[in-house]
């Protein structure tokens, strides 16, 4: 095994720049942060050019959406970002603040229910870029699903965001097929008939918006599309499993407003090295939703 030379101040310090030390190694991997997981054809050849320049020409995927490029030596670290920089590439996506924000392709995925990239864009402007000094009490993460499929996990993460399509029934269109299509595009059993007339249970419905368009009477047709935010999820070695807050909302820039709300609710209110998932458990869920809701 190689000997160390790299300090434990030098490494704490390249770490915050998002270069994590190759274990027994001097060697270090870039952290390269992808916005919203989105990359052009420039912005990948440049990676794969600073891989085998600075680097062992090795790429990983993080499953944070990131990309490390590996073994890259200690002192050709400025280089290596300086590369990165002429195609507007960083690196970093540690410590105890905003972490680089995930999306799912719900923007053209086929059950995509809200622009998932141009809302995590924005997202990582605001309040990665934009709070990137800001120190928290740990890692606060942030997810954006495009519909309640939830391939992003959004309610893994301590604040996640989930497309919505809210049905709206009308009974008196409804004709009492026996072979409702609406029923039928249900695959978590919220729509059925109830005395031969359609009805959906809110309490099951996941807003998928499945269902919407399915009746060619309108007995159920297309309500709001929307987000519904959850809070306090975290994946690890403990799990918790976001919340809903009870509101859905409409606006994206009520959406925006929430995210920024709650990261200065943990700032204040959590605890040092407390999750925000601990946070709300310690403060209690219906507390910290009427706070975050509230003025």
């Amino acid at each position: 095994m190689a000997t160390l030379t790299i300090s434990n101040e030098e490494e704490k310090r390249v770490k915050a720049l998002g270069f994590l030390s190759n274990k027994g190694t001097d060697a270090f991997s870039g952290r390269v942060i992808t916005r919203n997981g989105v990359i052009s054809a420039e912005q990948m050849r440049c990676m794969v050019e600073a891989a085998e320049k600075y680097g062992n020409g090795t790429l990983t995927l993080t499953t944070r959406l990131t990309v490390e490029c590996q073994g890259i030596p200690f002192e050709q670290i400025d280089r290596f970002r300086n590369h990165l920089a002429t195609v507007g590439l960083e690196t970093g996506g540690t410590g105890a603040k905003v972490r680089p924000i995930t999306a799912c392709k719900g923007s053209t995925c086929q059950y995509g229910l809200i622009d998932t990239f141009g809302l995590s864009r924005e997202i990582h402007e605001r309040f990665y870029v934009g709070h990137k000094d800001l120190a928290l009490p740990h890692k606060f993460k942030i997810a954006v699903g495009g519909c309640p499929n939830n391939c992003m996990k959004p309610d893994l993460n301590d604040l996640g965001i989930i497309g919505q399509w809210v049905p709206k029934v009308n009974p008196k269109a409804c004709k009492h097929c026996k072979n409702c299509g609406v029923q039928k595009a249900c695959g978590v059993v919220a729509a059925r008939l109830d005395n031969e007339v359609i009805t959906i249970d809110r309490d099951i419905c996941r807003n998928c918006g499945l269902c919407i368009g399915k009746c060619p009477f309108e007995a159920v047709s297309g309500g709001e599309i929307g987000y519904q935010i959850v809070i306090g999820g975290r994946w690890g070695k403990q799990v918790a499993i976001g919340q809903p807050l009870r509101r859905i909302f409409t606006d994206p820039e009520e959406v925006l407003k929430l995210v920024e709300k709650t990261i200065f609710f943990y700032q204040q209110q959590g605890l040092p090295r407390e999750r925000f998932a601990q946070t709300i458990a310690r403060l209690g869920f219906e507390t910290v939703e009427a706070m975050l809701l509230g003025d």
